[in-house]
């Protein structure tokens, strides 16, 4: 079982940045690929990042390719995502998300995933 907790969401003009944190529990983690999703208003929720559990490959939605970045520290059981430039359209909620089998096809979607945080707001101002 992991529990999944994200911070660091907030309201920012565009063209600023934040910076994620999930802090997940449970022994496990280094095992798990991680994930973040978003969800606005009205949408469906959709991909952003994944990072499997080595730390070395990830994965990006091309609409955040070049402004954000998932990293991960295993040693705290924590995962972030560090986004750059944004823009008014990145204004959603954002959760994390931990599975032990995806693959680059399947990190996409979001029933690929075993765990899901409760979410923060991104809220970009233009």
């Amino acid at each position: 079982q992991v529990q999944l907790v994200e911070s660091g969401g907030g309201f920012v003009q565009a063209g600023g940045s934040l910076r994620l944190s999930c802090a997940a529990s449970g022994r496990t983690f280094s095992s798990y690929a991680m994930g973040w999703f978003r969800q606005a208003p009205g949408n469906e929720r959709e991909f952003v990042a994944a990072m499997w559990w080595s730390g070395g490959s990830t994965y990006y939605a091309d609409s955040v390719k070049g402004r954000f970045t998932i990293s991960r520290e295993n040693a705290k059981n924590t995962v972030y995502l560090r986004m750059n430039s944004l823009r008014p359209e990145d204004t959603a909620v954002y959760y994390c998300a931990a599975s032990h089998t995806i693959t680059r096809t399947s990190a996409p979607s979001t029933g690929a995933y075993d765990y899901w945080g409760q979410g923060t707001q991104v809220t970009v101002s233009s």
